[in-house]
């Protein structure tokens, strides 16, 4: 998915024109683009299937129409502000041949400004009911084993195309943010794991489209929070969160209001309240899908890092 993204494609692009792994098409969903993007891949990467869009519909809604395109038998999405290494793709692909029981695969991601520190090593959840990037600011050594996560970053990841028939695509409903943790979510839900990859390397800009702590991302990522975890947080286990979940957001609230973003965190909130009814509606079809035992999803969550979380935005 592209959007106002002319400055990041080369890399992208270039990128997957350097893959050891052949056997891919390319497709890009531009998102009414008006910075020259669409003309600039027509010109420079023929080999690239194009559809744009006239307006911008997200990040979930653009992803989803890509897939649906697709009939192969794994689907790998990639950030447009994303560098893959040339190895990223034969990893990914190598890893889901290697274990059946993995439906979706997430990447290393390190930073493209620093490329000796991780950006995310795949995908965490907190008891308090948010999502947590695995090893950010971390050296690049470490994580460097294949083990088994609660989920992968759709900026690059690999998912089983038989996986995401049966959970659902992503919900358009989101626009952006947290769309691929409510994914990730669904398909533990379902019984299909997630595994992180270490080789499956790639140097991420992060934030390309959407400045971090913007009004945008608070807005979004705070009510998209609400939504996953009123739509797939088990009953049994609101009871053991519940408490932790509110104590996050005092906290949250706490940190926006001193930086300037807390009408964009209360009107977060206060459209995820309006959006209750229809996120009550997917929790039913969600929850009664369920394959698993309240203990295997238990098991896949983080203690919450409130600390931690303050000290890392404070460096930012």
């Amino acid at each position: 998915m592209n959007w106002n993204g002319e400055h990041f494609l080369p890399g992208c692009l270039e990128g997957l024109r350097q893959q050891r792994y052949r056997a891919f098409d390319t497709v890009v969903v531009d998102n009414g683009s008006q910075d020259g993007s669409v003309a600039f891949i027509k010109a420079r990467y023929p080999e690239v299937k194009m559809i744009a869009l006239p307006v911008n519909r997200g990040f979930a809604a653009a992803n989803n129409l890509a897939i649906k395109t697709v009939e192969t038998k794994y689907i790998a999405l990639l950030n447009n502000d994303a560098i893959p290494d040339p190895l990223w793709l034969e990893a990914l692909v190598a890893a889901m041949d290697q274990y059946p029981e993995a439906g979706f695969l997430a990447s290393k991601m390190v930073f493209e400004q620093d490329r000796h520190r991780i950006d995310r090593a795949g995908d965490g959840y907190t008891m308090a009911g948010a999502a947590l990037m695995r090893g950010r600011g971390e050296s690049i050594d470490r994580f460097d084993k294949a083990e088994w996560v609660f989920g992968a970053c759709a900026g690059a990841a690999l998912y089983r195309t038989a996986m995401l028939r049966d959970t659902g695509l992503f919900d358009e409903d989101f626009f952006l943010l947290y769309e691929d943790v409510d994914l990730s979510f669904r398909a533990q839900l379902k019984g299909y794991k997630c595994l992180y990859v270490p080789m499956a390397i790639v140097c991420h800009a992060g934030s390309g489209s959407i400045i971090h702590d913007s009004p945008l991302s608070v807005y979004y990522g705070h009510r998209n929070l609400e939504w996953v975890y009123i739509k797939n947080m088990p009953s049994r286990l609101i009871y053991r969160t519940i408490l932790q979940h509110i104590i996050y957001n005092i906290a949250a609230f706490s940190y926006f209001l001193l930086s300037g973003r807390g009408k964009d965190f209360l009107k977060a909130k206060k459209d995820a309240l309006k959006g209750l009814r229809q996120a009550l509606k997917k929790r039913q079809q969600i929850q009664s899908g369920k394959t698993v035992d309240d203990s295997y999803i238990w098991s896949l969550f983080d203690r919450p890092r409130l600390m931690d979380r303050l000290a890392g935005r404070l460096k930012r």
